[in-house]
């Protein structure tokens, strides 16, 4: 996701109540680097989720596509960064479904990836926290939502 720029942002506020700007900076208020993009995410993209989470899936199919694959080493630090990258844009949203949608799809990615991950104990360590975190977010979700991520975990674990 790109940050917009600091005139769009501007003529964005101009439009928005008190109120609104007040909760605006409340929450700006929180965080210090990535104030752009969480003030673009709040502005522009926390109207429609799902293109949210489809610009978020495709930012991690370019990274995943970028990674250097000379060595585990190299592959470890890319995935580390690509699960932090997913963090941060979780923590934009505040959303249950976005971060179990974001976090089913980055385990996807890591698992198909080649070459395997099988082979690296510290990869398959960072995959299995990762189901093991979205299983406990999904206890959160309505019970419809529950089977529908918990078949999406079986079809990721056979």
């Amino acid at each position: 996701m790109k940050p917009s720029t600091l005139k769009q942002l501007k003529d964005e506020l101009k439009h928005r109540s008190q109120s609104d700007l007040l909760e605006l900076c409340l929450r700006l208020a929180r965080f210090k680097k990535e104030n752009k993009e969480l003030l673009t995410y709040l502005l522009f993209e926390s109207n429609n989720e799902e293109r949210y989470i489809q610009s978020i899936k495709d930012d991690i199919d370019e990274q995943f596509e970028n990674i250097n694959k000379k060595s585990y080493y190299f592959i470890r630090k890319s995935v580390r960064k690509i699960l932090k990258d997913i963090k941060k844009y979780i923590r934009y949203s505040k959303k249950k479904e976005t971060e179990v949608e974001l976090l089913l799809y980055f385990c996807k990615k890591l698992k198909n990836f080649s070459p395997s991950i099988k082979r690296s104990a510290q990869l398959q360590n960072s995959y299995n926290r990762q189901i093991a975190l979205i299983r406990k977010i999904i206890l959160t979700l309505h019970e419809d939502l529950q089977y529908d991520y918990e078949m999406e975990i079986q079809n990721l674990e056979s």
